[in-house]
């Protein structure tokens, strides 16, 4: 199987969540559902119906970040210099708009576009790989063209 690449805080931020499902969230479930059987009839009871559905969906969210932690390879990104890749915080201007950005690029499991946290799959992205400070950008984005000029890389 392919080896996953994520940042130390990402791979950190999985391992939380996982330990937060099973350590509070399953525990919590298995008393809801125990407690929605106490109320009798299975068939008609929706408490019951509601735990089940909610245990099924955070057993699945569990099977699905073990699997994906077992794959990953943490990238360090301080490790890193040259031009953009993987890990690498990256700062551009817009040259439509003047408006400046600042991404980091990071595995798919760690994207979060409002937290500065591009997905290393996206255009934006697949477009900056190997560019270098001063370097233009046409990106082909899904609201159209767009033009950015790299200003500055970092590996933090």
């Amino acid at each position: 199987m392919e080896k996953i690449p994520m940042t130390a805080g990402g791979h950190a931020a999985l391992e939380k969540e996982l330990k937060q499902l099973k350590s509070v969230e399953r525990p919590a479930i298995i008393r809801a559902i125990a407690e929605a059987r106490e109320h009798g009839d299975l068939s008609e009871n929706a408490e019951y119906h509601s735990a089940k559905e909610k245990q099924s969906f955070i057993e699945g969210r569990i099977k699905e970040i073990e699997s994906i932690l077992s794959l990953a390879e943490v990238i360090d990104p301080t490790k890193l210099s040259g031009p953009i890749k993987f890990g690498a915080t990256v700062t551009l201007v817009d040259e439509d708009t003047d408006e400046e950005h600042t991404w980091q690029i990071v595995g798919e499991h760690e994207a979060n576009i409002e937290a500065g946290l591009l997905n290393m799959k996206s255009p934006i992205a697949r477009a900056l790989i190997g560019k270098e400070a001063g370097d233009s950008v046409e990106v082909r984005t899904p609201g159209g063209e767009r033009s950015y000029e790299v200003l500055k890389i970092a590996y933090i």
